[in-house]
């Protein structure tokens, strides 16, 4: 998806990406299998209906709309196959199709180190936030957050003099929490916001693992400072574990609830953080970070039949299964299975997750 991308296909890429049931791994298997979003948008009416199913595409008007809003409030917008599409993001299996940027983009080439913790965060805990912050970003680093309360705003703090992004949830221009508003202003102007969702969108529940995902693939490393058990830090961890990043955790009191998550992530393998030496000693490790994601042949001549959509259906229930293992047990070539389940995938049947796992709808 290297080839320069002309003002069309940018369009078209912008209108599959806001298409209904349309993820990352569903983007980019058409863009595979069709050469480009302008003819995949041609196909999908008859790719759903091949199932009984519809599909609801945005309009040229609606994708004008969004693109007003955003050179409304000064962002710019990253198509996955842009030059300046990030490259760490580029490399994972399912990245983002589409990024809005207000701020200084180039700080999205540079190699990034994310900080992420608890929202209700100690003092203790926001305080060493911010100076492994500041560390961090005189080494050389952006650090990357999620602008929440507590360790997230102290880390953006601790860098804004030397590089920091911010990724939401919500469009780049929902500022959340409003506590946060000077914060994002400054972001803005000194260092970057970044969203995968519409401009204009405001955050919900489902719209964070997206956004955990965006932080942790930008970076090299992620460094929980606190977490409890159930804290969407862990998910960040989890997430860049499967990228093939370095996980880091702060240890902390046993009594503090806010450490059993990072204090966890050491007992199941995470290293060891106390300052800016344990973050160069794991990025000094060898990594497979910016390798080709792995590809299926697309096998376009080679249709999948109905039977091999129902074997997939039987094969597959609530609980999430790797793309992977289910390829193994239908026994038919990668190609056609991928085909089925992007069928099954626009009509509803199934839901086609950005970790590479499906499940049934």
């Amino acid at each position: 998806m290297s080839v320069p991308l002309n003002p069309s296909e940018r369009i078209a890429r912008l209108r599959l990406a806001r298409t209904e049931r349309v993820g990352p791994v569903a983007f980019l298997e058409l863009i595979r299998r069709e050469g480009s979003a302008v003819q995949a948008l041609r196909r999908l009416p008859e790719l759903a209906r091949g199932r009984g199913g519809s599909l609801r595409i945005p309009t040229v008007d609606e994708i004008e709309a969004e693109l007003d809003r955003g050179e409304a409030c000064a962002a710019r917008l990253l198509v996955l196959g842009d030059a300046d599409y990030p490259r760490s993001l580029a490399t994972l299996e399912a990245p983002a199709p589409v990024l809005w940027v207000a701020g200084d983009a180039e700080l999205l080439r540079r190699d990034t180190v994310a900080l992420v913790g608890a929202r209700v965060a100690s003092a203790a805990g926001q305080k060493f936030a911010q100076g492994l912050a500041v560390e961090v970003g005189r080494a050389g680093f952006v650090v990357a957050s999620g602008l929440a309360r507590g360790i997230d705003a102290a880390a953006h703090i601790g860098a804004l003099s030397t590089g920091t992004v911010a990724v939401l949830g919500g469009g780049v221009d929902d500022i959340y929490p409003p506590q946060n508003a000077d914060l994002y202003a400054r972001m803005v102007a000194e260092g970057c916001v970044v969203s995968e969702s519409p401009v204009g969108h405001r955050a919900q529940a489902r719209d964070f693992p997206r956004r955990n995902r965006i932080i942790s693939g930008l970076s090299r490393a992620v460094v929980v400072v606190e977490a409890e058990m159930r804290s969407g830090s862990l998910i960040t961890a989890r997430l860049a574990a499967e990228q093939g990043r370095e996980v880091l955790a702060v240890p902390g009191s046993p009594l503090d609830p806010r450490c059993a998550g990072t204090n966890d992530l050491i007992r199941q393998g995470a290293a060891l953080c106390a300052g800016l030496d344990d973050v160069l000693r794991a990025l000094e490790r060898p990594h497979g970070l910016f390798e080709p994601a792995p590809t299926y042949c697309a096998e376009r001549d080679a249709p999948p039949a109905a039977d091999l959509s129902e074997r997939i259906l039987a094969l597959l229930g609530p609980t999430p299964t790797s793309r992977d293992d289910l390829i193994r047990a239908v026994g038919a070539p990668a190609g056609q299975v991928m085909g089925a389940l992007l069928e099954l995938t626009l009509c509803g049947q199934v839901v086609l997750a950005d970790d590479g796992s499906v499940v049934r709808s």
